[in-house]
């Protein structure tokens, strides 16, 4: 079974900025009325280090394309190329392995863990990514991260006694903790107010800027979309706009 990345793709730098290549993809799945596309032969590229705002209406099928695009989900047909890596070529194993080594997530509904801390919540993608840190040099980095983004007086704290944008917060410390080259964020201000959504957008923004990463953000707010340095509509399956 090839779960491990190709041969000539093991010297990837994890800590460079990815490009993707989605190509002819299409997702369809059978339901009571019969088969239903989701996606419909989707193709563009997202050059190395570049923003890119997903936008379209509820059920346009825009978290559908971020799951593929992150290997969360497999294709009816098509694929997707992160660094030139075909990830639907890898079995689950090499795509949970690629994920470790060039990704970071943030999601609407934060998708912390409740028996951990604030501190323990950051520290995992470093834990499970194997990263050759001291247990004490992985603390101090995911204290430093979670300090980054105003969370110096909250780790030792579960995520029951954190507000949402808190909790959004070290959501986005844990995203950025191992330097993803890559960072996908699906509705990430979705479960905020309008004043915290717009302090946790910016702060994800700077973030990103300081780390050169790639950005990939479904949204269905056009000021948030605006920021990115170029936005993609999808409708009814279909990618319709470029900008």
């Amino acid at each position: 079974m090839n779960h491990l990345l190709p041969e000539n793709q093991t010297d990837l730098n994890p800590s460079a900025p990815a490009a993707i290549s989605v190509i002819n993809l299409t997702k369809r799945v059978v339901d009571a009325s019969g088969e239903l596309t989701i996606l419909d032969d989707v193709n563009f590229t997202v050059p190395a280090s570049q923003t890119i705002a997903i936008v379209g209406s509820s059920g346009s099928g825009k978290s559908t394309l971020l799951g593929l695009m992150a290997g969360l989900d497999v294709p009816s047909s098509g694929t997707v190329q992160i660094d030139g890596v075909d990830i639907f070529k890898l079995d689950e194993d090499g795509r949970a392995a690629l994920r470790k080594q060039k990704l970071g997530f943030v999601f609407q509904s934060f998708q912390l863990l409740g028996h951990l801390t604030a501190l323990e919540n950051v520290m995992l993608p470093l834990e499970l990514r194997g990263d050759q840190f001291a247990a004490s040099e992985a603390k101090d980095k995911a204290a430093h991260m979670l300090a980054r983004v105003g969370l110096a007086s909250r780790l030792k704290h579960y995520p029951k006694y954190l507000s949402g944008g808190e909790q959004q917060r070290v959501a986005l410390a844990r995203a950025f903790v191992t330097e993803p080259p890559l960072l996908f964020a699906d509705e990430p201000t979705g479960s905020l107010d309008v004043v915290t959504g717009a302090a946790v957008m910016e702060l994800m923004f700077a973030l990103n800027r300081e780390r050169g990463s790639t950005l990939v953000l479904v949204t269905h707010d056009p000021k948030v979309a605006e920021q990115c340095s170029r936005v993609l509509t999808i409708a009814g399956g279909k990618l319709i706009l470029t900008g």
